[in-house]
């Protein structure tokens, strides 16, 4: 079943979309009172915990990348890895502004 799905491009979406939704998730379930995105996320940012909550985001690609990884479709990880650095690189700029 996941040889049909395991192509760089769908993992690289799939790894795009996985962190949103969790930090979405995080949001409702943590801070639904403050309004999204941008006053929870600058919200975030005062307290010095922005970084924290993006890399238990990207733990969560990481995870679904070790498990995809075990069911050898390999396509389907190097998309998620691409993602992931993606993440990286994006918070390292937020969070050195």
């Amino acid at each position: 079943m996941l040889d049909k799905l395991d192509k760089i491009w769908i993992g690289l979406i799939f790894g795009i979309l996985l962190p949103f939704f969790l930090f979405t998730c995080f949001w409702l379930f943590a801070h639904s009172q403050i309004g999204f995105p941008m006053r929870f996320i600058e919200y975030l940012r005062t307290g010095n915990m922005f970084q924290e909550v993006v890399i238990i985001c990207i733990g969560g690609n990481l995870l679904v990348f070790y498990l995809l990884l075990n069911q050898k479709v390999y396509d389907l990880c190097k998309g998620m890895m691409y993602s992931t650095f993606a993440y990286v690189a994006l918070t390292l700029y937020i969070s050195l502004l």
